[in-house]
């Protein structure tokens, strides 16, 4: 996860971008601000009658709305997850049931073997496990069939079915899965959370501390507009853009963006108190800055896809597990699964805050 500390370049005159970054700065405290919590679902009474409130998922034991830092605490984001490839920390992960954890699909094109794979689960700090720390082995992987399939990185998301379910706790939790209904209101704070690098060229030192950040949601429409496919593609590569099945947030005046090694983790909002997965960390440009949008699977446009794998796959027998092994203490010299990058031009960040501010205060 990356806040960039290098020194802008590439944004026009720089009293244009010091009067935009003052404006966005002024809207985005003031969304900080809002006493109102933001409304995702289309209908608060459909919500009701869901049943959703006193779920175990999407609880914490903090307040969504903590004054934003870059160090999470212990039991801030207990449905953050790592994935394991043969013992090497590779990519984030969400716990969303006692025995389901969502992650990026292209955290797996190394394997599709569920022997391959273990998910470490309770951890804060991954070079120092704690007594509630767990690893847990894998029983099913299902990467979603249409991954890269149509455009780049479509249908970014895997299910891991684990093999023993998990005990919650207030440091093991799961994330509340979003309906197919959900909207997210593009004005709403979000956060992401993560072991990733701190730069495109710096891992997370010891004790490789839990990285949280608070991003906005950025308009679809904009989106589209700030990644543009490169003019010189080579022929016969993937169509780069936004499509239904991702979306965007971003934070361009504090450099907060996502970076290698965060794929695959949450992008969760509040709902009356409730944390939503709303988005699986997925791709960005480079994690310097100035930064970019970042891109997310939209959980809720698989939410149908989710549960009819969840439905057509009862529990494993716990007898067939393998045995369970010590949660281990990892370094930060580890391979990481890449936040992948698309080659393309993009507006500058001055005019994509320019956009962005527009959109904002016509709402």
């Amino acid at each position: 996860m990356a806040r960039a500390g290098a020194k802008k370049s590439g944004l026009g005159t720089q009293g244009a971008y010091t009067l935009t970054a003052l404006l966005f700065c002024l809207r985005f405290l003031t969304l900080q601000a809002q006493d109102t919590v933001p409304n995702l679902l289309e209908s608060k009474r459909e919500w009701a009658r869901g049943g959703l409130r006193g779920v175990l998922c999407g609880r914490n034991k903090l307040s969504p709305k903590i004054f934003g830092g870059k160090i999470a605490g212990p039991e801030r984001w207990p449905w953050q997850a790592a994935l394991l490839l043969r013992g090497r920390f590779v990519c984030g992960a969400v716990l969303i049931d006692s025995n389901w954890v969502a992650s990026a699909a292209h955290c797996f094109q190394r394997s599709h073997k569920p022997a391959d794979y273990q998910i470490l689960l309770g951890y804060n700090q991954l070079s120092n496990p704690s007594s509630v720390s767990l690893q847990k082995s894998v029983h099913k992987v299902f990467v979603h069939p249409d991954f890269d399939k149509h455009h780049f990185l479509g249908s970014d998301i895997t299910l891991m079915q684990l093999h023993i379910p998990v005990k919650f706790n207030s440091h093991i939790l799961p994330a509340c899965l979003p309906p197919s209904s959900v909207k997210p209101d593009p004005a709403v704070t979000c956060w992401i959370s993560g072991w990733g690098m701190i730069t495109e060229e710096k891992f997370l030192p010891p004790p490789m501390q839990l990285q949280e950040a608070e991003l906005t949601l950025v308009p679809i429409d904009v989106c589209k507009d700030y990644f543009k496919p490169f003019n010189n593609a080579q022929p016969g590569s993937k169509p780069v853009g936004i499509h239904e099945d991702a979306l965007c947030a971003g934070d361009p005046i504090n450099d907060r963006s996502i970076c290698r090694g965060d794929s695959g983790g949450p992008l969760v909002c509040p709902v009356e108190g409730i944390w939503y997965l709303i988005g699986l960390t997925s791709w960005s440009e480079e994690c310097h800055s100035p930064v970019g949008p970042s891109v997310f699977t939209n959980v809720s446009y698989f939410a149908e896809w989710i549960k009819k794998h969840k439905q057509e796959n009862p529990a494993p027998d716990p007898g067939q597990a393998p045995p369970a092994e010590k949660p281990p203490s990892l370094n930060p010299d580890l391979s990481r699964g890449p936040v992948l990058k698309p080659r393309m031009t993009a507006l500058l960040t001055s005019q994509f805050l320019l956009l962005w501010l527009i959109l904002f205060n016509a709402q």
